[in-house]
């Protein structure tokens, strides 16, 4: 016999609806709970979701009216990075991250510059530059030319196996200071042509693999930097103060060299200099796009007139152009340009070897002596065209005819700015023999101060351009920063493999 227990309908309809009621609240339960664990979450991920956008400093050019920054932030951080060429950084960002970031540029006046910009058609060689760069020390991205001065260790290694001498150094080192000492607030130097001496000197600290991270100089070389890109970006590209002056194709060369130099090494330092790449692809491409028929440059960057151009304005474009190549940025019409360029340098060089100014019949002047022969050889050299007679031929000119004492009528510093750096690419027994005329004579003549003495002694140089000597704050840096670039041709440049006469 068995018992059954049996609910009454209305118990069941009661039981059935506790259970509806106890499945509605499980399910709202756990919906809360979801929603509570979303909000726990929310608050402790959202500090991290929701991030600042930086501010970014832009800039428009024109050629008529300065734009003002509304905002800029800077980041003061100190990093430091082992590989760097010094033991630590300046106050820059650097740039390691995808996010763009802005190193604040500062306000650039551009005064009224002086006109006295060389001495019309008789220039010539008042002007001289660095060149390609040389060596290897640790920045595996960076042109091999540009390698060797990175390394302290290799850089000093390399002057003394090329016959330089610890003073060589030190000399340098005075230099900098001197011209770190000199630098204008707004980044520029001295008071005539700031577009071309900020460039010399850039040069001349970039020579030494000075940068922005660089402890002791990178201010110095940050704000030189940067004022040449807000010349730039003033005006469309045009790296001059003054537009009007018809020798200003010196100073945009000038300064077009030492900003693409400065594009390559803060490219493969990761820094980030605002609008530098853009200055510097509008800078290289107005270069490409103003040559003149002939294959030169002229005054003005006339394109079709008689005169034609000269090897002393050629010479700051080849070397511009190959520091544009080096950026890697896209160029137009770069290498046939060039082209054009070696044909039109190796129609100027006479049958005795010389290149002459204008065209191959004689030297700028009356000087008796072809003064940029050094210019022709460098600007083909840097071209790969080191190898050919005409640079050879140069070579055994300047045997026979180069002489360098500083304190006579024989010291004409571009003149021989350009010898070293081809006689130091040449290499050999050539090398070692105008090693040999030139370095004591720099280094005894040098002011206690860095900067170096007037030359020629009070006589006439034989030079055409003479706007190194003299006792002006132009003269007296310009001629500091070639002869420190002059002393930094042992790391600059690697040596030729003296190659058969």
């Amino acid at each position: 016999m068995s018992l059954h227990a049996q609910l009454s309908p209305e118990a069941l309809a009661r039981l059935h609806a506790q259970r509806r009621n106890s499945t509605i609240s499980s399910l709202v339960i756990a919906f809360l709970v979801i929603v509570l664990i979303g909000l726990i979450f929310g608050f402790v991920l959202l500090p991290n979701l929701i991030k600042e956008t930086p501010t970014i400093v832009t800039y428009q050019a024109s050629l008529t009216e300065d734009n003002k920054i509304e905002e800029k932030k800077m980041n003061n951080q100190v990093q430091r990075k082992p590989s760097a060429p010094s033991s630590s950084m300046a106050k820059v960002i650097a740039s390691n991250t995808a996010s763009p970031t802005a190193v604040p540029v500062p306000e650039v006046d551009v005064p009224e510059p002086s006109t006295d910009f060389g001495d019309g058609d008789d220039f010539g060689d008042g002007w001289g530059s660095g060149g390609d760069g040389g060596g290897g020390g640790g920045f595996a991205n960076i042109p091999a030319e540009m390698r060797k001065r990175c390394s302290p260790e290799d850089r000093m290694a390399r002057l003394l196996e090329t016959g330089g001498v610890k003073e060589c150094e030190d000399a340098v080192v005075k230099a900098l200071d001197w011209l770190k000492s000199t630098q204008n607030p707004d980044g520029s130097w001295t008071n005539q042509n700031q577009t071309a001496m900020t460039g010399l000197a850039l040069l001349a600290y970039l020579g030494h693999c000075e940068t922005p991270l660089s402890e002791k100089y990178g201010d110095t070389v940050l704000k030189a930097m940067t004022y040449l890109v807000n010349i730039g970006l003033k005006n469309n590209g045009k790296l001059t103060t003054n537009a009007a002056d018809k020798h200003w194709p010196y100073e945009h060369s000038i300064a077009t060299y030492a900003i693409a130099e400065s594009a390559t090494f803060c490219k493969q330092l990761k820094i980030n200099v605002p609008n530098l790449m853009e200055v510097t692809q509008q800078a290289g491409q107005f270069i490409i796009d103003n040559q003149h028929k002939s294959g030169g440059w002229d005054y003005s960057y006339a394109e079709d007139g008689d005169r034609g151009g000269d090897l002393s304005i050629a010479a700051w474009h080849m070397q511009a152009l190959k520091a544009c190549k080096h950026t890697g940025l896209d160029f137009r019409n770069l290498q046939r340009c060039a082209n054009r360029g070696v044909a039109y340098i190796v129609g100027l060089q006479n049958s005795n070897g010389g290149f002459g100014y204008a065209n191959k019949n004689g030297p700028a002047g009356d000087t008796g002596y072809f003064t940029l022969t050094g210019a022709g050889m460098l600007s083909l050299q840097m071209w790969g065209k080191g190898a050919q007679s005409t640079v050879r031929n140069g070579a055994k000119y300047l045997e026979k005819n180069s002489k360098f004492d500083y304190n006579t009528e024989f010291a004409d510093l571009y003149g021989h700015y350009y010898e070293a750096q081809a006689m130091m690419n040449r290499g050999g027994e050539q090398w070692k023999w105008y090693n040999n005329l030139f370095r004591d004579q720099l280094l005894k003549n040098q002011n206690p101060d860095g900067s170096w003495k007037s030359p020629g002694g009070g006589k006439p140089l034989r030079a055409v351009g003479g706007s190194f000597a003299g006792g002006s704050p132009m003269a007296v840096h310009y001629r500091t920063c070639l002869n420190t670039l002059m002393l930094e041709v042992y790391y600059r440049f690697l040596p030729g493999t003296g190659s058969a006469k």
